[in-house]
């Protein structure tokens, strides 16, 4: 402590301020360095633990955020009377310097309502300012998500990890694709010829649909998550079963294959439906309509 109250009373003369804000400053810098060694010791002990990767990254995160609250704790205390100071002095630096700090805490408050009101969690589907993806990591100033693609790429990941502001959550629409159901509505059309036996064509999708290992069980799962759910959202399905809808066009028949399917699943089960509808048709037990 001796070297650093020395160094401090150095700095302070060659900059003409005072000597004891320099030496808080300087213990604070420390604090938050031998704190991010200590994260860094725990990830890599977490790193090698025999535990699946999803309990690893929850547990490093609770040591992380509760050695991060600790660290601030430290500084608090350690400013203490100063802190007033402090803050009336940051205040007659500069309007710019203002601004910059009024974005970080408007930042910090948009996180705590964030972590108490929970619009979103990690690993939830979200679309904000027009760009999609899942929930990998909250801060407290900001989240991070992994981008996906839009509807026509799939919804596969792009494999770039999308920094985001808290304060977004106030200034941009979101939309959660997983809070309260884990199942969205997707649809595949079928183009079929006008001359086509609709009927067979009808059994022969609704077959496809209901064989299909992924959403077998999705509509008994979804019934369980509305009846949870009435309590708090005014919410409600006539219907939960895969169906099929059609549409007369001039040179053909539009059908739509309209099912439950989990977001982070739904091009495998478009995979698998088309697949097994083009095997249908090389039997030739569809007449599908191609449009030269």
């Amino acid at each position: 402590m001796g070297y650093i109250q020395e160094f401090s009373i150095y700095l302070g003369k060659m900059t003409g301020m005072d000597s004891e804000y320099i030496k808080l400053t300087i213990i604070t810098i420390l604090i938050f360095l031998v704190f991010g060694i200590i994260k860094s010791i725990i990830k890599k002990i977490y790193s090698n633990l025999p535990v699946n990767d999803k309990k690893k990254f929850f547990r490093n995160r609770k040591i992380r955020i509760i050695l991060t609250v600790i660290s601030f704790i430290l500084v608090f205390l350690l400013w203490g009377e100063k802190l007033s100071g402090l803050i009336t002095f940051i205040s007659l630096i500069s309007a710019g310097l203002t601004i910059a700090i009024r974005e970080i805490i408007f930042n910090f408050f948009a996180g705590m309502y964030i972590n108490i009101n929970r619009p979103f969690e990690i690993e939830d589907r979200i679309e904000i300012d027009d760009v999609m993806g899942d929930v990998i990591s909250k801060h407290a100033l900001g989240f991070e998500i992994l981008e996906i693609g839009k509807r026509v790429y799939g919804e596969q990941s792009t494999g770039r990890i999308i920094h985001i502001p808290n304060s977004y959550i106030f200034t941009k629409t979101l939309k959660n694709y997983t809070k309260v159901f884990k199942y969205i509505w997707d649809e595949i059309k079928v183009d079929v010829s006008l001359d086509a036996d609709i009927r067979k064509t009808e059994e022969i999708l609704y077959e496809i649909v209901f064989d299909n290992e992924t959403l077998k069980e999705i509509p008994r799962k979804m019934e369980d998550a509305v009846d949870e759910a009435i309590l708090e959202y005014r919410i409600y399905y006539n219907n939960l079963d895969p169906i099929i809808y059609m549409k007369i066009e001039r040179s053909h028949i539009e059908m739509y294959i309209r099912y439950l399917v989990n977001p982070k699943k739904a091009r495998d089960v478009q995979n698998e439906i088309n697949m097994r509808i083009m095997e249908e048709y090389q039997k030739g037990n569809l007449q599908l309509y191609i449009n030269d």
